[in-house]
């Protein structure tokens, strides 16, 4: 079912006669350093998930301190508005 050596001689054929040998030079050289470019991306990637990987007694973030708040300190910062008091924010009616 995949493309046999026939049907890829074939297309290049075709698109030698499109673009010419010079042009096709090209886009064969740009082709290839793009596939070059991404793989050596690909490389980088994995490297970089392989070190964090590794290093993962480091602790990203301390939620400790955020756990430690009781309700009541958490509710001191915020406003009390009396019953029946509306914001300041527009609200729009459609």
């Amino acid at each position: 079912m995949g493309i046999g050596f026939r049907e890829l001689l074939i297309i290049l054929v075709i698109a030698l006669v499109i673009f010419g040998a010079k042009r096709l030079k090209t886009i064969g050289s740009d082709l290839g350093g793009a596939v070059k470019g991404f793989k050596k991306a690909m490389g980088e990637g994995e490297e970089e998930d392989s070190k964090q990987l590794s290093s993962s007694s480091e602790k990203d973030a301390d939620f400790d301190s955020t756990l430690d708040r009781s309700p009541s300190a958490a509710s001191a910062g915020a406003q009390e508005r009396p019953p029946g008091t509306k914001t300041n924010s527009k609200s729009s009616n459609v």
